[in-house]
């Protein structure tokens, strides 16, 4: 904990030395405590350099005054808790730095600058004027000298540099870089800044010796927010408090401003619903704060790239002109506040709500005839680049009614919305009636672009608009027209919920398919891989396909449906007709289904050509899910917690992130439109509080997926899942007949196999042996191949224990055999070693008496399938040095979108050690960034 001395600045040759530069800032009252981040520059602070770095209005100086003058993070301190300006609170301890403060001001040359650190080294260690501390540049004797002191100091010293990017002259930090290294560790600085700053943070960083504060962390949190705002007499609901820190980013200067304008307002909520960085005074701060340090050419390209949401750097090229156009968005994103940089190659970049707001506020006043050349150029940008919905949204932005009816003709089942949430942007101007009239298209286009943007109302209009000119029309175009207002109908009725419309539109555009009909070429080794019948071999035949395909498979699963064969064929004819959107979205569902069915070679292949895809959150959430139940049936519980974990955020699910049952029915309610994935993420998690010894949280996770799913009746296949997943927790805690009251139902006729499997499983276990057998549905006939693979290999094992019960070695060795060839080729082991001892036994007695299975029932016997790996590898490279086991937990989260904060507080670890593991990943994969890491790996086989 830092120790603060009261300041006495010696009289020293030249002009006198300011006091308040030697002394931490008041803050501005009120305070809020924040203490993750005083807790942040404790731990940072113990070593040699921590930098808190981040634009204007970032509360840098506030932090650090803070901090300084509570001497740490105080333990009493809660968060939120407003902290009063009580002086000077530190406590001195003979094993706490002693502590210094410098504010640096713009203009400090070399010799003002070194007699500002002189003063403020004097009043940490008590040296006197005239001592070993030069009050000018200090020679190299000198710097050796005040090097040895230091060295030499019974306690080390802590110097805090507020705006120490103000120093102009690399030369004149050049000494301070100096002490840096030879000082024993006895010198730390703690640094508040923007950009600019002039010391080899490369360097420090690569060693391990930088610890980084930047806007990310700096960045309010709802909870701060609701007690700055209190703070301030502003209180607001909490749905207002988070759409407020949401258009802020968290921005503190933002947040202040705005807790000083809401308390005058008459409707608050509604004012902070259009709170914007064009109001007038976010705009002054920003163009006073932020825009006044840039040159006027990087502002005039921050205002042209604006009219786009992110930017690459081709991009900015063709919107600017600017050959270094890359360069300057590089330099503008080191800042750490006008932009940040997405973790893609080539690297796009977007900008902070309300600078995006300020900047198109700007574009709007430039010549309309500028503005509308912009979105040409985008558009035209886009269509090349193969992102059709933005092209189509530039080119209706610019009145490039042509191209904006040829891309939608081109490219309709690719500018449909399937995320959960709409990307509002606001209507284009609507073409004239004569364009209408002699391009009808060009209204589909329309309703194309106010569908996807959430504007249903208007898609519906521009609908009508449109189909009164289908008459006139020449057969063969119109034909395709009418094709085009059905593609459009059912994606209005999806986005409207109206599940009937949907299934009916679907109809009427199949009906549309021509004749004569090529087989879809399918994935080998999945569901329905055989040859669809019908369906013709033209490209528009295969996008009926995929699209309606796709748009059916999606409303089967919001009514708790598992229609996999229906995305994997969406998804082979997607690829086939060079739908990378519509793909993407069927191969993460497809993933999803076929690990449920254990069918996890096709499964892990769809996830991870999934997530090669150009990223959207939500499949990616899929995927990751996907990969935890392949990992979970392969009894790999570190990389399927560690999936899970990637999956949850992505699915917008924020409870049970640390495992708690109780949060855990927190979360199963937020993606009430996603029953299929919240059931298996409880599934997933359940079986991880089993292994972990607490069956009672797993089974209060399945109670509650459940009842979620009770009004539901197309879910009955999942819900059968979840029952016998609950059962068996039940009997794992030794209550046998809560158990098969549950399941009481699966001993009738035509009973849910899964349940049936599960009910006999039970009856073993109470010590029923005769009914136990007579419940067992017979699991090797013929149509017991559709039942999920899992559920198959549990029917196996529990067969071949009751045959060795009954003195039937042969035939229990006979049947674990071909157990054995079910499972094999998957990698499918979970049922074996989470099995009880019986099958443990059966596995011994199996080894003795020969199988063609020998070494995987080698490892199951000796207990080795924790850690084992999946089906037979394929071809893999070998590393000269591997990768350890954290490692390889840390390389799985290095393919999500979470920062190395975030991973940091997934696996409870600090942030340092995240970074010393991920600098050692990058050494042993020879890589220099996560994306080449990730790829790295992906063809080594490690993830």
């Amino acid at each position: 904990m830092p120790e603060h001395d009261h300041v006495r600045v010696e009289p020293a040759p030249g002009p006198p030395l300011l006091a308040s530069r030697l002394t931490p800032a008041v803050p501005p009252e009120p305070v809020v405590a924040r203490p993750r981040l005083l807790r942040r520059l404790d731990e940072g602070s113990a070593g040699p350099v921590t930098l808190v770095a981040a634009p204007a209005g970032w509360g840098k100086t506030t932090l650090l005054a803070s901090w300084m003058r509570l001497g740490g993070a105080p333990p009493d301190v809660e968060p939120g808790a407003i902290v009063p300006d009580s002086g000077d609170l530190s406590i001195s301890s003979t094993d706490d730095p002693v502590s210094a403060w410098m504010s640096v001001e713009a203009g400090d040359d070399a010799d003002r600058l070194w007699a500002y650190l002189a003063a403020a080294l004097r009043s940490a260690t008590g040296a006197t004027e005239g001592g070993p501390l030069p009050d000018r540049p200090p020679r190299p004797d000198q710097l050796e000298a005040l090097a040895a002191t230091l060295a030499a100091a019974d306690r080390p010293v802590l110097l805090i540099l507020d705006d120490l990017h103000r120093v102009a002259d690399p030369a004149a930090l050049t000494g301070l870089e100096f002490l840096l290294r030879h000082a024993g560790r006895r010198l730390r600085l703690v640094i508040g800044a923007r950009a600019g700053l002039h010391l080899p943070l490369h360097r420090l960083r690569l060693a391990g010796e930088l610890t980084e504060i930047g806007p990310a962390e700096l960045a309010f949190t709802d909870d701060e927010v609701a007690d700055l705002l209190t703070a301030h007499g502003a209180a607001l609901p909490a749905t207002a408090v988070h759409r407020l820190r949401e258009r802020t980013g968290g921005w503190p200067a933002a947040l202040r401003i705005a807790a000083l304008a809401v308390r005058g307002q008459p409707d608050p909520e509604r004012w902070v619903g259009q709170f914007g960085g064009d109001q007038p005074e976010i705009a002054g701060y920003l163009h006073e704060e932020v825009l006044a340090t840039l040159d006027p050419a990087e502002e005039d390209l921050l205002r042209r790239t604006a009219v786009v949401d992110t930017v690459c750097a081709d991009l900015a090229e063709a919107l600017t002109g600017r050959a270094d156009a890359g360069q300057v968005l590089a330099d503008l994103a080191g800042t750490g506040g006008l932009l940040h940089r997405q973790d893609t190659r080539p690297p796009w970049y977007r900008y902070e709500s309300l600078l995006a707001d300020l900047l198109r506020a700007d574009l709007a006043r430039l010549p309309a005839d500028e503005v509308r050349e912009l979105h040409v150029r985008a558009a035209d940008w886009y269509a090349g680049a193969g992102r059709p919905g933005d092209a189509l949204r530039h080119a209706l932005a610019a009145g490039r009614w042509d191209l904006a009816g040829d891309l939608f003709v081109a490219h309709w089942p690719e500018l449909t919305r399937y995320d959960r949430d709409p990307v509002h942007t606001p209507a284009p101007t609507p073409p004239p009636a004569e364009v209408i009239r002699a391009d009808p298209e060009v209204a589909l286009a329309c309703a194309a672009e106010r569908a996807y943007a959430g504007d249903l109302p208007a898609a519906k209009g521009h609908l009508r608009a449109a189909a009164g000119h289908a008459v006139g029309l020449p057969v063969p175009r119109r034909d395709r027209f009418l094709r085009l207002v059905t593609a459009l109908e059912l994606t209005v009725a999806r986005l409207t919920d109206d599940r009937t419309e949907v299934r009916a539109a679907a109809a009427r555009l199949l009906r549309t398919r021509p004749t004569e009909a090529t087989p879809t070429r399918l994935p080998t080794g999945t569901t329905g891989s055989a040859p669809t019948a019908g369906g013709g071999g033209a490209a528009d035949d295969l996008d009926l396909r995929a699209f309606t395909g796709t748009a059916l498979g999606l409303v089967e699963l919001a009514d708790g449906a598992l229609p996999t064969a229906r995305f994997v064929r969406a998804r082979a004819a997607a690829r086939e007709a060079g739908r990378p959107r519509t793909e993407l979205v069927a191969a993460s569902r497809a993933a999803l289904l076929l690990a449920v069915r254990g069918e996890l070679r096709a499964a892990e292949q769809a996830a991870r050509d999934a997530l090669g895809m150009p990223p959207c959150r939500l499949d990616c959430g899929h995927a990751y899910l996907a990969l935890a139940v392949v990992a979970l049936l392969r009894d790999q519980a570190e990389e399927a917690a560690a999936n899970l974990a990637l999956a949850l955020p992505a699915l917008d699910v924020t409870g049970d992130r640390a495992g708690d049952a109780e949060v855990g029915d927190d979360w199963l309610a937020t993606v009430s439109d996603e029953p299929v994935a919240r059931a298996v993420a409880a599934l997933c998690r359940a079986q991880l509080h089993r292994d972990s010894g607490d069956p009672a949280a797993g089974q209060r996770l399945l109670v509650r997926a459940r009842e979620t799913l009770a009004d539901r009746p197309s879910a009955a296949e999942l819900t059968g899942l979840l029952r016998a997943a609950e059962a068996e927790l039940r009997a794992a805690r030794g209550d046998l007949d809560s158990a098969r009251d549950l399941l009481a139902d699966a001993a009738d006729e035509g009973a849910d196999q899964v349940l049936a499997v599960t009910l006999a499983k039970v009856q073993l276990l109470a010590g029923d042996a005769a009914t136990a057998a007579r419940t067992l549905p017979d699991w090797q006939a013929p149509a017991a191949t559709a039942w999920p693979l899992p559920v198959r290999l549990d029917a196996g094992l529990l067969d071949a224990v009751l045959a060795q019960r009954a003195g039937d070695g042969r035939r229990a060795g006979r049947i674990l055999e071909q157990t054995l060839d079910l499972a094999g080729p998957q990698g499918c082991r979970r049922v074996f070693t989470r099995a009880e001892p019986p099958v443990r036994d059966l596995l011994a007695a199996h080894l003795d008496a020969g199988t063609a299975h020998f070494t995987l029932v080698s490892d199951l016997v000796r207990g080795a399938g924790e850690s084992a790996a999946g089906p037979a590898p394929g071809p893999s490279g070998v590393l000269d040095e591997p990768l350890t086991e954290r490692e390889l937990t840390i390389l799985r989260y290095l393919q999500s979108i979470l920062s190395n904060v975030e991973i940091a507080s997934e696996l409870s670890l600090s942030v340092n050690t995240v970074k010393t593991h991920v600098r050692n990943i990058y050494r042993k994969l020879d890589a220099t960034r996560r994306r080449e890491a990730v790829r790295r790996a992906r063809e080594l086989r490690l993830i």
